[in-house]
């Protein structure tokens, strides 16, 4: 049974991702923390196989804390935002739950433990450094520009209602008007506020602070209308439902 360390700001969340482990029998809970130097203390002398840590918490960040461990640990990311560096999260010892934790991901989660369990760890420390820099506020997009000919738009990112892509292009529409960018839809993923903007098919992007509805399509799918003055209608893909919705407090 794979020993596990939870660090997490906020107690409910220490006390729910316990419960939830609990409810696994596959994990041993060696101990938790809201404090992250309290943890970092128990990590310095006790071993453990897996980290349950939070990305953002007051006065020390996740990826500071694991700046700061001597030995590498597998990692589990737990955080309300679903776009850090998520390309890392590929490493054959780390992964991440989106908050609320749900049991089934959480279970996901367990069985990539579990298949990588006495592989050789990846350096922590570096990661951390890595996710750290791309997640570093100069890499927002705030502003995107659109050239089309010799004309350059410049486009406040908050003012777009959505991305999407088709014929090839990637498009930034603000109020029912399409303008051409240089970006991919993964790319824009990648470079995006996170806590702004969430991809909802994989051909969309939607600003959330523009989602006015969200309703029952003709086709039983699901759409959300935006507050521009279109009321521009955008579908959600099936596997996107849920994470819109507790992106939208749904």
């Amino acid at each position: 049974m794979l020993r596990a360390y939870l660090l997490d700001d906020e107690r409910l969340a220490v006390e729910r991702l316990t419960r939830l482990l609990g409810a696994t029998g596959r994990i041993s809970i060696a101990g938790s923390s809201t404090d992250p130097e309290a943890a970092l203390n128990f990590l310095r002398d006790h071993r453990v196989d897996v980290l349950f840590l939070d990305i953002q918490m007051p006065g020390m960040t996740g990826f500071e804390l694991l700046e700061q461990l001597a030995t590498d640990v597998a990692v589990v990311f737990t955080t309300a935002y679903d776009r850090y560096a998520i390309d890392a999260f590929g490493v054959n010892s780390v992964d991440y739950l989106l908050k609320p934790i749900e049991a089934d991901r959480l279970d996901r989660a367990i069985d990539k433990l579990e298949r990588f369990a006495g592989q050789p760890r990846p350096d922590v420390r570096a990661l951390a450094r890595e996710l750290a820099a791309q997640l570093a506020p100069s890499r927002r997009l705030e502003r995107i520009a659109s050239r089309v000919g010799e004309r350059t738009t410049v486009l406040d990112v908050g003012r777009i209602g959505h991305f999407v892509s088709k014929d090839k292009l990637t498009f930034a529409v603000v109020n029912g008007h399409e303008h051409v960018v240089d970006y991919t839809l993964n790319e824009l993923e990648s470079r995006l506020d996170a806590r702004r903007f969430v991809r909802i098919h994989r051909a969309t992007i939607v600003n959330l602070a523009l989602v006015q509805e969200m309703f029952p399509g003709v086709d039983g799918g699901v759409l959300v209308r935006l507050k521009d003055d279109s009321k521009t209608e955008l579908s959600v893909a099936r596997d996107r439902v849920r994470d819109l919705k507790d992106r939208l407090g749904i």
